[in-house]
């Protein structure tokens, strides 16, 4: 055995459970457990650090990344999105080659993908503190303590990076879902509440203004104080959230039904579901994750003295590549009028470069474009394609009514469902994203989708493996 595989072999891991079906009761303790350490874990700062830093520029990328700035969540599941990302460009291309078919090499895959995602770990510790992202306290700026403190933020920071990983594992094996999912919807439900619902004031450098956070009770005020341009902001924040969430349920619930048969059972059989967002929302985490990264690197690379992926006006983006892939808010614009169409007072080439529509279709296009490289590279990797179903169904001893019993005959049909569904999903799913991000939701548009989705896959996966054993109370909630 060579020396990187038993490193791959031994490295540690959230023991499985040894019964092979966890009741609905256990999975539930389980999740609840890890969502209380996951709330807590976001309240504990880290020590040392700079009370004053700027924290609100990465206000995005801790809704994508189930993140907290400033405390033991800093990292989110930025690392091991990030680690899936490379690993799967890296398989999808060749470079790296996987073979997905058999258990050791699904087993050598995770075993690649966790050593990536330790490696981002440490990583990303070093490049936030080092390059300026979270900083120590200033009062210890030129002294000897300061580089004592950037190695104990750094510590911490890797820290909180282990645990999260442990724990997206400990729901992968005993809960429900996974971990990636269940933390981006944590972190945006609790925005959305938030930002939908809190009676407190904005608060500004340190003092409370009249304004409320929630947009339903700064709605009521603004129209009692007849305030229309915010009351509009806010009408249109809440209808545009409640429209994303109604078009992504529907989007959820279509499905393609094969019919199949018995083989050996006449008049007996089955239908096959196939869902028109086939690859579900993975592909749009990681076209949002690698967004968020962008954002990321532009901000630090900024501090550094080298804004190559561009610059920022405060915490907004201002110009080069990461104000493209920063989402315009069409709305606001056109209530408040500052929308531009096309300006020509400056030529074609600034007209682009201020027009919020071309703005808007550039980000959407490279949301849909995103979408679609991933989703392709998720069924290849996922055993979702066409063959490997194949291969699960006849398995299974069931087959198409009509046809004769060969994988090649049932993969032949099952392609042509599952290759034009992962391409039309991935459109359809990056075309609503990048659409509830320029209609400016309440929370991200990108968050809500994916949140939206979670949830629905969820309550999908529940009912259909514990409506028997959990409380009749809930059973008659969940139908």
């Amino acid at each position: 055995m060579s020396f990187f595989k038993t490193i791959l072999m031994n490295l540690p891991e959230v023991a499985g459970p040894t019964q092979k079906k966890l009741s609905f009761k256990e999975k539930l303790k389980w999740t609840g457990i890890i969502l209380v350490l996951f709330f807590i874990m976001g309240v504990i700062p880290l020590f040392g650090l700079d009370p004053n830093s700027a924290l609100r520029q990465f206000e995005y990328l801790s809704m994508i990344l189930g993140a907290q700035f400033g405390s033991l969540m800093s990292l989110g599941i930025g690392p091991i999105v990030t680690a899936s990302i490379v690993l799967q460009l890296l398989n999808g291309s060749g470079i790296v080659k996987f073979d997905l078919t058999t258990a050791d090499g699904k087993r050598n895959f995770q075993g690649v993908q966790k050593l990536l995602a330790v490696f981002f770990i440490i990583f990303e510790a070093f490049i936030y503190v080092m390059m300026g992202g979270l900083v120590p306290a200033a009062q210890f700026a030129g002294t000897s303590l300061w580089f004592e403190l950037e190695l104990l933020l750094v510590f911490q920071l890797i820290l909180g990076g282990f645990i999260i990983l442990f724990m997206d594992e400990v729901i992968s094996k005993w809960g429900f879902g996974s971990g990636i999912s269940l933390f981006i919807a944590a972190g945006v439900s609790q925005s959305l509440f938030v930002r939908a619902l809190s009676p407190l004031h904005i608060t500004e450098a340190g003092v409370a203004s009249e304004a409320f956070i929630g947009a339903i009770p700064e709605l009521i005020r603004s129209l009692l104080v007849r305030e229309p341009v915010t009351a509009a902001l806010m009408f249109f924040a809440v209808v545009f959230t409640i429209i994303v969430f109604v078009i992504a349920v529907f989007t959820q619930a279509m499905k393609i039904e094969i019919p199949l048969s018995f083989g050996r059972v006449r008049g007996q059989g089955i239908r096959w579901p196939l869902s028109f967002i086939y690859t579900s929302n993975i592909p749009v985490i990681l076209v949002a994750a690698l967004l968020a990264n962008i954002q990321l690197w532009a901000t630090l690379l900024e501090k550094w003295g080298h804004p190559w992926l561009g610059t920022f006006s405060g915490n907004t983006p201002a110009t080069g590549f990461v104000s493209w892939v920063t989402p315009p808010n069409l709305v606001e614009a056109i209530i408040t009028k500052s929308f531009q169409f096309f300006p020509m007072d400056n030529g074609i080439a600034a007209a682009f470069r201020q027009s919020d529509i071309m703005h808007a279709l550039s980000y959407m296009l490279i949301m849909i474009i995103g979408a679609t490289i991933f989703s392709y590279f998720w069924v290849q990797t996922a055993g979702m394609d066409a063959k490997s179903q194949a291969k699960q169904i006849m398995s299974s001893g069931l087959q198409i009514p009509g046809f004769r019993k060969d994988p090649r005959v049932m993969e032949r049909l099952l392609q042509r469902y599952i290759g034009p569904l992962t391409i039309m999903g991935a459109v359809t799913i990056g075309f609503l994203a990048a659409l509830a991000d320029v209609t400016g939701a309440l929370t991200s548009g990108t968050g809500l989708l994916l949140t939206v989705m979670i949830i629905y896959r969820l309550y999908e996966e529940i009912a259909k493996q514990h409506m028997m054993d959990m409380n009749p109370m809930m059973r008659k909630f969940m139908t």
